[in-house]
C-alpha cells in the first residue's frame, strides 16, 4: 500500500465522505431507467443534444431523435424537452423521446426488463383492444390499457403514435403485451404531486365540472385531482338540486376550503365552494338595491308571516302578508304567489348591517286609491259587484282594491229595496258614487233612486246622461200615475 496515500488528509479536514457528499449535492437521487423528465438544452453538438437534467451529470440525447420531417432541428439551446431515461449511472444518463426504429429483439428484452418506454403506432383496433407496430414488431394493446379513462371509440387512437411499456415479453417476440395507461398513469402520480404541493385552503383555482350527485359537485382542478362543492357552496342563492347551478362541463372558479386525508391511503379529501370564489354578494348591494326601486325577483320560499325574494344571488328581501296586495286581504302568502314566480317589487326598506331587504308587491303595482277621486266623481253611476253584505249595508267591489258602501238607510229607502236585497256575493249591481274620502279609503254609495238622483244633481249642479237615467225613468212613472189618479 502506498504510504503516502494512505497519509493524505483533505485540505481543510474535509473527509472523503464529505467530499463525496459535497459531490453528489444537488444530485437528483430518484432519476431511474424509464422516468420521463423534462430538461433544458444546454448545448447542441455534431451527432448529440446536451440537456440539463438537474443533476451533477448532463443527460444525452440523439440528436437523430429530435428532428423533424424534412431532417431539421426545430431545437435551439434553452428549449426544454420531456424525454425518457433509457441508462443512468454515476457517469452517464442517456436519454431518449422512446425507444423507436428498427432494432432487434435484443432491444425488446431491455425495453420490457427494465421498463423502457418503446415507441409504437396504432395500426388497427381489433377485438379486446389494438395492434400496434413497435420496431418493427407486432404488439398487443388491451383496451383497457390504451388510456385512463374508458375507451369510447376505439377508431380514434388508430394511426396515432404513442410511448408504451412492455407488460409481457414472450416466445422470443411474437407475443408482446403492451400498456400506455401506466405510462400516462405514472405521469399523473408526478403532475397531481406537484399540484398537491401548491395546494392550500383559501386558495383559487379554475376547475371543470366532471361529474354530478344530489349532494353536490365535483370539479376536476388539475389531473388526477379532483375536490367537491357541496350543493350549500355552489351558488348564493337557494337551490333544490346541483342542476339548478351547473352542469358536467361548466369550467368554474372555486376556492378551496378544506383538505383533509380521504379514506384511502395517501388520498385527500378537498372541499370547494364556487360562491366565495365570487365574493359576498352583499359588498356590492348597496349600489344595486335601493329605497324606492322596482326590481323584478324570484319568489324562493313562503312563510306564514310573508314571502322571500331573490334579488340577485345571494340577496334576498322579505314581502310581509301586509305588503302583498292593495285589492284583497290576504290570509296566506300562497294565495298570492309560490315558489319560482317571477314577480315586481318595490324596495321599501334597506339594512346593510343587518343583511335585510323589505319589500312590497303592493306598492310596485300601484295604489289604486292614489287616483280615485279622477276615477269616480260623485254623482257618476257605475257598475259594480256585490262582494259581502253586513247587517249595516252592503259592500261593492267597483274596481280592484276599490270597494264603496251601500249603507242600509239608503237600500231601504229605494223602491228596489227587495230586489236588492235580494242580490247574492258576486251579483252584478249598477250603483251611484254619493262620496269619496280618499284619505280614509271609503266610498259611500246610492241606489240610483230619485232621493239619490236629486241629492247627487244638487251637489253636482246639474243631470246626467249616464246609466243614472234611472232616476229619470222614475220620475216619468210617477207623473203618469197621477195623471192616471
Amino acid at each position: 500500500m502506498n504510504d503516502d496515500f494512505e497519509n493524505e488528509t483533505p485540505e481543510a479536514g474535509e473527509s472523503f465522505a464529505e467530499l463525496f457528499e459535497s459531490y453528489s449535492a444537488g444530485m437528483n437521487e430518484n432519476i431511474q431507467v424509464g422516468d420521463r423528465i423534462r430538461g433544458r438544452i444546454i448545448s447542441i453538438g455534431t451527432n448529440s443534444v446536451f440537456v440539463d437534467t438537474g443533476t451533477k451529470v448532463d443527460g444525452v440525447v440523439e440528436k437523430s431523435e429530435l428532428l423533424d420531417e424534412d431532417g431539421q432541428l426545430p431545437l435551439v439551446e434553452g428549449d426544454e424537452l420531456d424525454l425518457y431515461v433509457v441508462v443512468a449511472d454515476e457517469s452517464e444518463i442517456r436519454l431518449s423521446k422512446a425507444i423507436s426504429g428498427i432494432g432487434g429483439l435484443n432491444m425488446l428484452r431491455d425495453a420490457w426488463e427494465q421498463r423502457i418506454p418503446v415507441e409504437g403506432k396504432v395500426v388497427a383496433a381489433i377485438k379486446g383492444g389494438f395492434q400496434v407496430e413497435v420496431i418493427k414488431r407486432r404488439a398487443f394493446c388491451p383496451i383497457s390499457q390504451m388510456d385512463l379513462t374508458y375507451v369510447d371509440d376505439p377508431e380514434v387512437y388508430v394511426g396515432q403514435t404513442f410511448p408504451f411499456i412492455i407488460k409481457r415479453f414472450e416466445e422470443r417476440g411474437r407475443n408482446i403485451v403492451i400498456s400506455r395507461r401506466d405510462i400516462l398513469q405514472k405521469e399523473l402520480e408526478v403532475s397531481r404531486k406537484a399540484f398537491m404541493e401548491q395546494l392550500n385552503e383559501d386558495a383559487v383555482f379554475d376547475g371543470t365540472v366532471v361529474r354530478i350527485m344530489p349532494f353536490g359537485a365535483f370539479v376536476t382542478l388539475a389531473p388526477g385531482v379532483d375536490g367537491l362543492v357541496h350543493i350549500s357552496e355552489l351558488s348564493w342563492s337557494r337551490l333544490d338540486t346541483p342542476e339548478q347551478a351547473v352542469k358536467v362541463g361548466d369550467r368554474l372558479q372555486v376556492k378551496v376550503l378544506g383538505i383533509k386525508d380521504g379514506d384511502k391511503p395517501g388520498t385527500k379529501k378537498i372541499s370547494l365552494s364556487v360562491k366565495q370564489a365570487m365574493g359576498d354578494p352583499w359588498a356590492d348591494a348597496p349600489n344595486r338595491v335601493r329605497v324606492g326601486d322596482k326590481l323584478m325577483g324570484k319568489v324562493t320560499r313562503c312563510a306564514n308571516f310573508g314571502a322571500f325574494v331573490e334579488l340577485f344571488p345571494g340577496i334576498e328581501g322579505l314581502v310581509h302578508i301586509s305588503e302583498m296586495s292593495y285589492t284583497r286581504r290576504v290570509m296566506r302568502p300562497e294565495d298570492v304567489v309560490t315558489p319560482g314566480d317571477e314577480i315586481m317589487v318595490m324596495v321599501k326598506e334597506f339594512d346593510l348591517d343587518r343583511k335585510r331587504v323589505s319589500l312590497s308587491i303592493k306598492d310596485a303595482e300601484g295604489d289604486p286609491w292614489a287616483d280615485i277621486e279622477e276615477k269616480f266623481k260623485p254623482g257618476r253611476t257605475v257598475p259594480g259587484r256585490v262582494e259581502k253584505k253586513e247587517g249595516f249595508g252592503i259592500f261593492v267591489n267597483l274596481a280592484p282594491g276599490i270597494t264603496g258602501l251601500l249603507p242600509k238607510s239608503k237600500i231601504a229607502a229605494s223602491e228596489r229595496a227587495a230586489e236588492i236585497e235580494a242580490f247574492k256575493p258576486g251579483a252584478a249591481i249598477t250603483v251611484t258614487i254619493d262620496g269619496i274620502n280618499a284619505r280614509e279609503r271609503k266610498i259611500s254609495l246610492g241606489t240610483g233612486d230619485i232621493a239619490d238622483d236629486q241629492g247627487w244633481q244638487e251637489f253636482s249642479g246639474g243631470t246626467t246622461d249616464s246609466l243614472g237615467s234611472l232616476g229619470d225613468q222614475l220620475k216619468k212613472a210617477l207623473s203618469q200615475q197621477k195623471k192616471g189618479g
